[in-house]
């Protein structure tokens, strides 16, 4: 049987509740059911409390929605764990990240070999699935928060967030150990700087500043260097065209993934442009369209296609 209980959450324009600056710096008082989970977020107090009308509910962006909060809870199930190692690796976008190296190492201009192609696709997906495991393991509380990731293995306690850090661990070691003996220390190297870049810097930051998406960009904009470094040993100017292709690409395609999943990132308390300024989230996805445009118009100079692409791009 559930119980009633007070929930003051704090309203500002920096915080979960965008654009109320009607409620700058008040609280919203609220009862919800409990459940079985125990908060582990801390909320700040304030000092003065509101009850909100049916008039003040309607200028907030969305309705205020409780969703129960995180605590572990693990479970001694195991029968599913490579599904839950798949589900920690984010496996489908471990798969775009591991076929965007894979573009980089086919265009390079270098002899291919299936075992170095192999052996990068192999280091590739084992980086990727420790950047997603530690970004999963940092962003539980969050997670917990968000109708599009309450459900991830961490937040319901299929697995403990020290087995989580384990297998982030020997993945990632394993990842770099295969670049770096297998294919190069240059193909190691750029690994290990999004590696890091991923989840030292992007991961926190998407709750303290809009320009997490663009590091996020940059992450995304690196395997295929990975890919070329891998293939060449070297990155040529081809292999920088890719990265700058996939970097534009990648605020259209974001910029209107989050539009969507606004309440949701706005509950959770990340920054997002979407959020925070969708005047600016609209101009950022319409210039990098453009220049995915102008981009792709200098792939036939740099020999990475013919220019019967480009005859064919301006006739669509």
């Amino acid at each position: 049987m559930s119980i009633l209980i007070q929930l003051q959450l704090r309203l500002c324009k920096q915080s979960r509740f965008y654009n109320s600056n009607l409620f700058s710096k008040k609280c919203l008082k609220i009862l919800v059911p409990t459940s079985h989970y125990v908060h582990k977020t801390k909320v700040q107090p304030s000092a003065t409390a509101i009850n909100l009308t049916q008039e003040d509910l309607k200028l907030l962006p969305h309705k205020p929605e409780i969703i129960p909060a995180w605590r572990p809870t693990p479970s001694t199930d195991r029968t599913n764990l490579v599904q839950h190692y798949l589900k920690l690796s984010k496996i489908r976008l471990t798969t775009l990240v591991v076929v965007t190296s894979m573009a980089g190492y086919a265009v390079a201009p270098a002899p291919f070999e299936w075992s170095t192609f192999t052996l990068c696709i192999l280091g590739t997906s084992l980086l990727s699935s420790a950047a997603n495991s530690i970004n999963q393991f940092h962003e539980v509380p969050f997670d917990a928060q968000m109708s599009r990731t309450k459900h991830r293995v961490l937040v319901c306690g299929r697995l403990t967030p020290l087995h989580a850090m384990l297998f982030a661990t020997t993945a990632g070691l394993s990842g770099l150990g295969i670049l770096y003996y297998g294919d190069n220390g240059l193909t190691a190297g750029l690994g290990l700087a999004n590696l890091i870049l991923y989840t030292s810097i992007y991961t926190p930051l998407k709750r303290i500043s809009i320009l997490n998406t663009w590091v996020g960009s940059i992450v995304g904009a690196i395997p295929p260097l990975m890919g070329w470094a891998a293939c060449a040993n070297s990155i040529g100017p081809g292999g920088w065209l890719m990265a700058a292709l996939l970097y534009s690409w990648q605020f259209p395609h974001f910029n209107a993934l989050s539009w969507n999943l606004r309440p949701d990132y706005s509950r959770a308390g990340y920054r997002m442009m979407a959020v925070t300024d969708p005047a600016l989230c609209r101009r950022v996805a319409l210039r990098h369209t453009v220049a995915i445009q102008l981009l792709s118009m200098t792939a036939p100079t740099l020999d990475i296609t013919n220019w019967w692409f480009l005859f064919r791009k301006c006739s669509t």
